[in-house]
């Protein structure tokens, strides 16, 4: 069924559609970024695609090819039980006017989606409604996904914030925050008697 998809977009927008593939069945349709929207809406209104599921929404960095990043949208029909991949390709290889319109009036499950997308790699979606980051920090420098994100980057220290009505903790005193593999429970270690005994014991270590 989902082959019959595809031919539907070749048909519906043969300017638009610039290549195809699939693997085990599992159909892609790249298409201009001009067409993206218009595209998403087609898959979601017309009967035979009925596309009314959006799983996800994301973006690939290929740094070393012009447009730099592929936005990649993963739709479902329920009521037809087909998939389809559509992807569009947006951005020069400085990773500037990386831009694409919003589908968020189409599918109301991509605005996080897309915000993600903008913030871990930089992708604008124009006319979303509240475009702004969702995992870092307002003031968080450069996004991390890229490829070329430098993995020491240091990002600049803010001021703790005070929320006027809200209750939050204070900031981590200095044994607090405690790095990954410091064990709190060192004086404590398992011991078992395989002497015909399988009972759990535990003893302190002096």
């Amino acid at each position: 069924m989902a082959k019959a998809l595809v031919e539907l977009l070749k048909k519906q927008f043969p300017s638009a559609v610039l290549e195809t593939h699939a693997q085990r069945g599992d159909e892609t349709v790249v298409v201009q970024a001009s067409a993206w929207k218009e595209v998403a809406k087609f898959l979601r209104v017309h009967p035979q695609a009925d596309m009314n599921m959006l799983v996800d929404l994301t973006a690939v960095d290929y740094p070393d090819q012009e447009p730099r990043f592929e936005v990649v949208m993963h739709l479902y029909s329920l009521s037809r039980g087909h998939r389809l991949r559509l992807k569009a390709r947006v951005g020069d290889r400085e990773g500037e006017d990386a831009e694409i319109d919003t589908v968020t009036d189409v599918w109301a499950a991509a605005n996080w989606l897309e915000r993600e997308c903008y913030d871990l790699l930089g992708v604008k979606f124009t006319g979303h409604p509240d475009l702004r980051r969702i995992l870092m920090y307002p003031e968080f420098e450069g996004h991390p996904l890229r490829k070329d994100y430098p993995a020491d980057q240091i990002q600049p220290l803010v001021p703790y914030r005070e929320v006027p009505g809200t209750e939050k903790l204070a900031p981590f005193g200095p044994d607090e925050g405690m790095p990954f593999g410091r064990q709190t429970h060192a004086n404590y270690v398992p011991s078992f008697n395989y002497e015909g005994d399988e009972s759990e014991e535990i003893r302190k270590v002096n």
